[in-house]
């Protein structure tokens, strides 16, 4: 999308290299994300400690939840460009979000807590990203590398999250845990109102819906990527069911069973949670070089490829875990450590990758629908996980985590087995 004058930052104002908007949703950013996973890290604990619920009901109260946050995006991207517009849509999201944290605070209103948090996200999460490109010119050679240091920002509100709002939960309180996520999501609230006057121009309300009506009666569109990708979201949904259990039953098994004792002092459960994002900000710029390097020679993977890899990996992550509780318990914390390398490692392969692919095959004048796919395929796997989640205590945790290596070397088998049919339509496309 290209920048108009009014919307691009002028010459010489740049904070960091960048438009100084870019920081504004960078900060906006990593604090919705610091009350989002704060919240998250807290939740299946929450459930089976204080709320009593069953391990069961627990894991598929966290699936529907979790599969929710993908599902109401659809709806708020629909009507901020419909009606509210991008600024009112974050403002009104956000509130709502902080809204549910702090109702969180109180047994009572739990469930309309859920709500008002997945409502919120629908309407912030689709609108603030996509005022990133507007910051820049068509040609500015920075565009690129914005959305790379965008995603810093999410995972750095993810690593942080689990250590301020997990400790506090656990060791003062729940609502005291609750209720920073909230203050968090106050102050992303605070600093997206007093940077706007370094944000683009907004876009009135109805404009891009009309502009894309107008691309779909182009006679270039072309609809043959939609069986292929239709079936990669079938198999993402599939490996979700698998990937997703990390906040849900993994993080029951490492309260239960693994040693945390770290110098006569117990690490607080929720800071497991951490150990992800931060991996993810070590192999992000190594797995990018390696692809590079790997292009320059003519060997990189394709899309498909990597994809499948990625879910092989996760898969061999949690066999590790299944063997390794067979063992008995307490497990070595060493162990945990060893499984969150192997598993973001290959989360690096798939997750980012298939959003590229999706966006990349949309035809023509329906890069927006495309994306709201992997967004259904991201909801239904994680509502999935929330039943599969279920089969923890019957199977109990070995046979529980080789059910979910299963699930996901089932979608490397899937993904693998579709690139000739998605070379194919590339070629047609071509």
């Amino acid at each position: 999308m290209s920048s108009s004058p009014s919307s691009a930052t002028p010459a010489g104002r740049n904070w960091f290299g960048q438009p100084p908007g870019l920081t504004v949703l960078f900060l906006t950013e990593t604090w919705e994300r610091f009350s989002f996973y704060g919240m998250s890290a807290l939740l299946i604990y929450y459930m089976t400690k204080q709320l009593q619920f069953s391990q069961a009901d627990a894991s598929l109260i966290f699936g529907l939840y979790s599969g929710g946050v993908f599902l109401t995006p659809i709806l708020g991207g629909w009507l901020a460009d419909r009606w509210l517009g991008k600024r009112r849509a974050i403002l009104i999201g956000g509130t709502l979000m902080a809204l549910g944290h702090f109702a969180l605070a109180w047994e009572s209103q739990f469930y309309p807590g859920l709500a008002l948090i997945c409502l919120g996200n629908g309407l912030f999460l689709p609108n603030l990203p996509s005022q990133i490109g507007e910051l820049y010119a068509a040609d500015d050679p920075r565009r690129g590398g914005a959305y790379n240091v965008y995603y810093v920002g999410v995972n750095l509100g993810g690593l942080l999250a689990p250590l301020v709002c997990g400790t506090l939960g656990e060791v003062y309180g729940w609502h005291w845990g609750f209720g920073a996520a909230g203050v968090g999501m106050c102050i992303g609230l605070a600093v997206y109102v007093l940077g706007q006057r370094h944000l683009p121009v907004p876009v009135p309300a109805g404009r891009p819906i009309r502009m894309a009506v107008e691309k779909l009666t182009r006679p270039s569109l072309k609809t043959s990527a939609f069986v292929p990708l239709l079936l990669v979201g079938l198999l993402v949904l599939l490996f979700r069911s698998a990937y997703a259990q990390s906040g849900n039953t993994l993080a029951l098994w490492v309260d239960s069973a693994v040693d945390l004792q770290l110098f006569g002092w117990r690490v607080p459960a929720t800071w497991v949670q951490s150990l992800n994002p931060l991996f993810v900000f070590m192999f992000t710029p190594l797995v990018i070089a390696r692809w590079r390097r790997a292009a320059q020679r003519g060997l990189e993977p394709a899309p498909l490829a990597k994809m499948a890899l990625g879910a092989a990996g996760v898969a061999l992550a949690w066999l590790l875990l299944a063997v390794v509780a067979l063992a008995g318990v307490p497990v070595s914390a060493a162990w945990l450590l060893g499984f969150f390398v192997l598993y973001t490692a290959a989360e690096l392969y798939i997750l980012p990758v298939g959003l590229g692919l999706f966006a990349r095959m949309a035809p023509q004048g329906m890069g927006a629908t495309v994306i709201a796919a992997w967004f259904l395929a991201a909801f239904g796997g994680n509502l999935l996980s929330g039943l599969v989640g279920r089969w923890w205590e019957p199977l109990g945790p070995a046979g529980f985590f080789t059910l979910l290596a299963g699930l996901a070397a089932m979608a490397a088998l899937g993904l693998m087995g579709l690139r000739p049919l998605l070379q194919r339509v590339e070629a047609e496309q071509a």
